[in-house]
């Protein structure tokens, strides 16, 4: 399904005015919004493959209809969210949910879409049809060398699919680990696990990262092998400059303070890039911002003055993607929404006084610097994020938008209502 653009323009016009008296209002309350509004329309978040169908819980899915039968389809799906708020221009595939029949043609196809392949992911969390060893007891780490072997050979056959696509960057997440005491060395482990990573690193192209994503526990709930950020970085340190840990923000032990984490790895040249999306609980994969939308905030806030530090570029120099699972909710509008939430977040960060915030901190006055991030905060950004969308030819209101045009009907229209999207 396309949109054409003289829908949206038609969209825009109707809510024009009153957006132009909120961005008149937001200007007049922050000052130079030039800036702001240009580092929003160069922002690119990636959606991943998996997210674009109904997800679901080991009681149950429930799914909606009309989810993308194919890799195809799939690049239609992300084609029509960036067409909405042109924030959205990759997709990251994982293998071997999707391999391409024709590499060209599915190039084509997303290049028709304005989209490129951000970071392909390997999956050894799961046995695939016709595999010869099992991964019930680990992949990398597993005690059997045939095993670790096939496993390393899955993560090369990934880089060589991503090498076609024009990919660059292996996103590579172990559910290695045990689930009781005494199942595992974890010093053996540990080592089998490097050794492993060490082969596949050897299988990158010069121009390619590696991310390395961390999660404190799930499938295995003993001991994960590398279950945090300091294994990660353990890792990615030993493996040379072309290795990054990733974060994901439901990987955490509850309370765990992730925009500090996240400020260390980028001081010592680590923060490969990020997962979005929120939690209550443990890995819940909601929506971005639908829980803690101050946490957010704070590790934007962190990541703004890190890269600014370092004179990193912020649309280009780490790796921003969304990673969840729509349960309850038609995927496409909750990854609209989870877009929107980063894209506020990151503004708030960048309206953050940095000379104000850094004086209040040599002073040790606490409470100035509580003022300063919160006043950030609990400015309203919309109108900014908004206006970084009409400037590009997308919607003002994307939500809205999607439901005028009965977006989903339409799709359900298409493919029918028993369709399921391959992943998880």
């Amino acid at each position: 399904m396309l949109l054409d653009s003289n829908k949206i323009a038609s969209h825009n016009a109707d809510l024009l005015k009153s957006h132009a008296n909120k961005l008149v209002f937001t200007a007049s309350e922050i000052g130079e919004t030039e800036n702001i509004i240009q580092k929003l329309i160069d922002f690119q978040i990636a959606i991943p493959s998996w997210a674009l169908g109904t997800g679901g819980t080991r009681f149950g899915r429930f799914p909606g209809g009309g989810e993308p039968r194919s890799l195809e389809e799939k690049i239609e799906d992300v084609g029509l969210l960036h067409a909405l708020n042109n924030a959205s221009g990759a997709i990251s595939l994982h293998i071997p949910w999707d391999i391409p029949t024709d590499y060209q043609a599915i190039k084509n196809l997303a290049s028709q879409h304005g989209l490129k392949f951000d970071a392909v992911n390997s999956n050894t969390f799961q046995d695939q049809t016709n595999q010869e060893y099992t991964y019930k007891y680990g992949s990398l780490q597993n005690v059997n060398k045939a095993i670790r072997k096939q496993a390393i050979a899955h993560n090369i056959e990934v880089i060589q699919q991503g090498i076609a696509l024009g990919s660059e960057s292996l996103t590579v997440w172990l559910a290695d680990g045990s689930c009781f005491p005494g199942q595992l060395n974890f010093r053996k482990a540990y080592q089998n696990t490097l050794e492993s990573l060490e082969e596949i690193y050897a299988a990158l192209p010069s121009n390619w990262k590696m991310y390395l994503e961390y999660k404190s526990n799930e499938p295995n709930f003993y001991s994960t092998t590398v279950a945090d950020w300091g294994q990660s970085y353990s890792y990615v340190k030993k493996l040379g400059d072309k290795a990054f840990t990733l974060v994901d923000l439901g990987h955490h032990l509850p309370n765990a303070n992730i925009e500090q984490i996240v400020a260390i790895l980028l001081m010592e040249g680590k923060l490969g890039g990020f997962h979005f999306n929120d939690s209550k609980y443990g890995d819940d994969d909601l929506t971005a911002g639908a829980m803690k939308p101050y946490q957010l905030f704070l590790i934007f806030n962190e990541l703004v003055e890190g890269m600014d530090a370092r004179g990193m570029n912020h649309a280009k120099d780490l790796g921003w993607m969304i990673d969840a699972s729509h349960n309850v909710k038609d995927p496409l509008e909750d990854l609209l929404q989870s877009v929107e939430a980063i894209m506020i977040a990151y503004a708030q960060a960048l309206l953050v006084d940095r000379k104000a915030l850094e004086i209040a901190q040599n002073e040790n006055d606490v409470v100035k610097a509580q003022e300063i991030l919160q006043n950030a905060f609990r400015t309203d950004v919309r109108a900014l994020v908004a206006e970084a969308r009409l400037r590009s030819g997308a919607a003002l209101n994307p939500v809205a938008l999607y439901r005028d045009f009965a977006v989903r009907q339409e799709l359900i229209k298409e493919r029918g209502t028993k369709t399921v999207a391959t992943g998880l």
